[in-house]
């Protein structure tokens, strides 16, 4: 966990120049991986909350897999994304705020097979777990300062 948080401290303090392209060999993903930081308010504790995710981009949209590398409980960002109808999010050197949705049905499982194209370790996770995975669909609406540091206090 160390090393994301590293991770995610290089992303926030270069501006996005680094961590937006990483290696995720070492998790059983590829060589080269899409990352964006979310940016959202806790529930329970009402802080800001910064998290890197691997994300796919189609037509325009941001896609998000709640996987929680193969856990049986939803990770945390996604129950409070639940809490609040826009998402902040972070592509390399631009940041915008949006609004989000879940996918559903059809569209779902083209999402679903496109993110295991990208990141086939998602179906290794999938087979972790009875629950499936929430896939979220993330549309910009307006630019907004990338994230900093005072972020994350």
């Amino acid at each position: 966990m160390s090393g994301l948080r590293d991770h995610k401290k290089n992303y926030i303090r270069s501006g996005g120049v680094q961590g937006h392209i990483i290696d995720l060999r070492e998790m059983n993903g590829p060589y080269v991986a899409t990352h964006c930081l979310i940016r959202y308010i806790g529930r329970k504790s009402g802080r800001t909350r910064i998290t890197p995710l691997f994300y796919g981009c189609i037509g325009g949209e941001i896609i998000l897999v709640a996987s929680f590398l193969g856990s049986e409980k939803h990770p945390k960002w996604y129950l409070n994304l639940l809490e609040s109808d826009t998402i902040d999010f972070q592509i390399a050197t631009q940041a915008f705020r949006g609004t989000w949705r879940e996918a559903e049905g059809k569209e779902r499982e083209k999402l679903w097979t496109f993110m295991v194209d990208n990141m086939p370790s998602y179906s290794d996770y999938q087979q972790k777990t009875e629950r499936r995975f929430p896939i979220i669909v993330v549309q910009g609406q307006e630019a907004i300062p990338v994230f900093t540091e005072a972020d994350l206090a």
